[in-house]
């Protein structure tokens, strides 16, 4: 069974927050994006991070991801405290050690897709492995593409080379923000099934936020946010289980 290096590798964490809080504003205008929230990721294992409009969850994922500042607490990228870190250190490590999805794609128009794939070992001044990007491009099926710009590429297709950019430089976390957000169904699954084979095949560790049940079921743990603090959690999800999860909080909402 393949389940035993997994289970092995899913005992380390990529990253953790504590106690972790986030404050905008001041007096009457006050608002706590996040509430002393304390939470862990899994190596080799893909998060999804879900809640209302207004949760914490994008905040949550930016702080951690070293996007944001937040006003107390920690947050570690495997040994490294983010908060010690000055702006300089801050920046080699998103480089160096983490990954990146957008829901808009974030490629530069006048490059072809391969060259967008391999820019942020080209800015960093590394090499890129070219065995492993090759590996990568073959798994995200761009083999046929990479000589095209993002304007002749689809709306999936390009989301596919946001995704091989992210994983081709073998980063220690990758953190998606909404990535199917921008896609129809079919291109969406595509891209989280390329996301989920990164976590069995290549012992990635991805951390998402989504709003969507069906791409949340694509996660091995699910971790729900209300008003900046973590309600709820869910193992092997299913997107009914997660449907049914939501449909709880909404009705507390309601009733509170």
């Amino acid at each position: 069974m393949t389940t035993t290096p997994l289970a092995t590798q899913a005992t380390a964490v990529a990253a953790r927050a504590t106690e972790l809080t986030k404050v905008y504003g001041q007096g009457e205008t006050q608002v706590v994006a996040l509430d002393r929230v304390t939470v862990e990721f899994q190596q080799a294992q893909l998060t999804a991070i879900m809640g209302p409009s207004g949760s914490g969850k994008s905040t949550l994922m930016h702080c951690v991801a070293g996007l944001d500042s937040f006003s107390s607490g920690s947050v570690r990228i495997g040994d490294t405290e983010l908060g010690s870190l000055k702006d300089k250190q801050l920046t080699k490590l998103r480089r160096d050690k983490i990954g990146f999805i957008f829901q808009a794609f974030n490629l530069l128009p006048t490059l072809t897709a391969y060259e967008n794939i391999t820019l942020p070992m080209d800015i960093a001044g590394r090499k890129p492995d070219k065995q492993w990007v090759q590996q990568v491009i073959d798994m995200v099926g761009l083999s046929g593409r990479l000589s095209h710009r993002p304007s002749q590429l689809s709306g999936g297709q390009q989301q596919r080379v946001a995704v091989a950019r992210a994983l081709a430089s073998k980063p220690d976390i990758i953190f998606g923000d909404e990535p199917t957000g921008n896609l129809d169904s079919r291109s969406g699954a595509e891209v989280l099934g390329f996301l989920r084979n990164s976590v069995r095949e290549l012992g990635q560790t991805v951390v998402m936020v989504t709003h969507d049940p069906v791409a949340a079921a694509y996660a091995d743990r699910v971790v729900f946010l209300a008003d900046g603090r973590i309600v709820d959690e869910l193992y092997e999800p299913t997107a009914d289980s997660v449907l049914d999860r939501m449909k709880r909080f909404d009705a507390k909402g309601r009733t509170s």
